[in-house]
């Protein structure tokens, strides 16, 4: 399919502060297609859930999307009115979050929790209903689903708890499944495990998947291409045998070199000295510059513009302009 599902263009989210703005997310552009997965890696605060966030139109209070485009099946989401995304978002997209235990309702059995996007989005109800939810279980690998409908969440290991937000968001078969971090709470038999099922599923439905991590390894098990964010911006995106093969950015190579490598004798990791620049107080050059090694004068002034390379390469560094 040569058409994209999603295209976000210059996207940015801003948060209105009584201290100033916060530029949570500046500039970001990406694309993905129908059974497509896209990786959006970087440190803790660089944007990623934010971005994702801005699909569904949930940022929160003093948060705005302030300019961009996000069309979604040829839809311009930022344009439609509020009714018209609660028909999109747990329908047409669907998000697992990082913590089961906070995205579940304690108080609501499994079962319930599932059927509600059911009734919502399918219409569905009685044993119809019922029996869907039972198959949504059972399509997660939920063992005798039946019997496991009356269950709360803490009844439930970590495992089993994430298999039942993924049944949740994906009930209404959707066309793309957002997954902000949905490993960190797994150990890591349950997580190579979790990534196997996600992919199944993926590939029985051919459904697009957004996958958000800080975590290289799972962007080499399950994604097919990846993009590189740093304090509120994309710098590096390509296809992931090129980002692992030959990156470009500086902050590329360092996340990178970050990773212990089995056939590697080294007695030190590398590491990443510094901390990323303030959101409200941002430099008017590269945001990376302060804690780069090959930074020139140039960078602490000007932002890079994007330069593609090969294979539809991209990256935002002086180095390559």
């Amino acid at each position: 399919m040569s058409q994209n599902l999603l295209e976000v263009r210059n996207l940015n989210t801003w948060f209105f502060t009584k201290r100033g703005i916060v530029k949570a997310v500046e500039g970001v552009s990406f694309s993905l297609k129908q059974g497509e997965t896209l990786g959006l890696v970087g440190e803790s605060g660089c944007g990623k859930s934010m971005t994702c966030l801005s699909l569904f139109r949930l940022i929160p209070y003093p948060g705005r999307i302030v300019d961009g485009t996000i069309l979604f099946e040829g839809q311009d989401l930022l344009k439609l009115d509020e009714r018209e995304m609660r028909g999109i978002r747990g329908k047409r997209i669907s998000m697992v979050l990082q913590d089961p235990m906070t995205s579940l309702n304690p108080a609501y059995s499994i079962g319930e929790q599932v059927a509600e996007v059911l009734r919502l989005h399918r219409r569905l109800k009685g044993k119809a209903l019922w029996s869907t939810v039972i198959e949504a279980l059972k399509m997660v690998r939920i063992p005798s689903a039946e019997t496991r409908l009356g269950d709360y969440p803490h009844q439930l290991s970590g495992g089993m708890r994430q298999r039942v937000t993924g049944a949740i968001a994906l009930a209404s078969h959707p066309s793309l499944l957002v997954a902000d971090e949905p490993t960190t709470s797994l150990d890591v038999t349950i997580q190579a495990q979790y990534l196997s099922l996600l992919k199944q599923l993926q590939s029985e439905s051919n459904m697009a998947l957004l996958f958000i991590t800080h975590d290289f390894g799972i962007i080499a098990a399950v994604c097919d291409k990846v993009a590189v964010m740093y304090a509120g911006k994309i710098v590096e995106s390509a296809e992931v045998t090129e980002i692992f093969g030959k990156p470009l950015h500086p902050y590329t190579v360092r996340l990178l070199g970050c990773i212990p490598k089995l056939n590697v004798d080294r007695k030190r990791l590398m590491t990443i000295e510094g901390q990323p620049p303030a959101l409200m107080d941002l430099p008017p050059g590269c945001r990376f510059c302060v804690r780069c090694d090959e930074a020139r004068e140039i960078c602490s002034r000007e932002f890079p513009p994007e330069v593609i390379t090969g294979n539809n390469h991209s990256v935002r560094c002086w180095k390559y302009a």
